[in-house]
């Protein structure tokens, strides 16, 4: 398997027609269904903390019954491994754990969800995928300022002049499609980049020009399971601001930006 320069429009929707194509026999009988069974029905396979052996968190995870109004897209800003096994994958969710817990002093690793690039989809933080289910929220530490309003996903790599693996691009576009359907949101308003609310370089420049093939990605394969794209109005305050991204920040491990404010509750 070879690691891919930024996928083209052309390879982003390949990926995300061949998902949709197997949806769509899967899921012709579930647009009928109500809004819970749709959401059970579209959750990709994935990782849970028991699977990486996560450690409990520090103190407990809140989780808020209102459901979060955006999907934020983060690069680990880790390297750019060509390991796609899963041992890697699961080691690569225990030292972002790790990094948060011993060196960031949170309570639990901050983003509700990883994807290495081999395409695993992890479980993160405590409870994430129960809130899901539920509708709910499990606040995370990921995006300054907007934790209570925000869901995580931290895709392996740094992709500031790069792209991700296929594998990597079709399991975010399940996993989008999935909390898109969960919660009642709009793919095209709904999924963004951490540099749309906080300064920062974060999700990286080619994996940020490839958001918008992503959220088109996302509305066909949703509409394929038979799950309909939110409508629901965002409040102002919980809208992004759209920061300038800093040309200058030092290339380093862990080249994300801010994940918890001076404002947030969580930690």
């Amino acid at each position: 398997m070879c690691q891919q320069d930024g996928p083209a429009r052309r390879t982003v929707l390949q990926g995300a027609a061949v998902a949709s194509g197997a949806a769509l026999v899967a899921g012709a009988g579930v647009a009928t269904a109500n809004a819970q069974t749709r959401a059970a029905a579209a959750e990709p396979a994935m990782y849970f903390r028991a699977d990486w052996n996560a450690r409990p968190p520090s103190s407990p995870v809140q989780v808020l019954a209102a459901p979060p109004t955006h999907v934020v897209v983060h690069h680990t800003a880790t390297p750019n491994s060509t390991d796609y096994s899963e041992a890697h994958a699961l080691a690569l969710s225990r030292s972002i754990q790790n990094h948060h817990m011993d060196t960031q002093g949170w309570i639990d690793a901050g983003q509700q969800f990883t994807i290495s690039r081999g395409g695993h989809l992890m479980e993160g933080r405590n409870l994430a995928v129960v809130a899901v289910r539920e509708g709910t929220h499990c606040v995370g530490t990921h995006v300054a300022d907007h934790n209570g309003t925000t869901v995580g996903i931290e895709n392996e790599g740094i992709y500031m002049e790069e792209g991700p693996t296929q594998e990597l691009t079709d399991r975010l576009i399940e996993t989008l499609a999935w909390l898109c359907g969960a919660y009642g949101l709009d793919p095209q308003q709904a999924i963004v980049g951490h540099r749309d609310f906080n300064s920062t370089a974060c999700p990286g420049d080619v994996l940020y020009a490839m958001l918008p093939e992503l959220r088109d990605a996302v509305s066909g394969l949703m509409a394929a399971q038979g799950m309909e794209s939110g409508t629901a109005d965002v409040a102002a305050e919980d809208r992004p601001t759209y920061p300038s991204a800093p040309e200058d920040e030092p290339r380093r491990e862990f080249f994300h930006g801010p994940g918890r404010g001076a404002d947030d509750f969580s930690r």
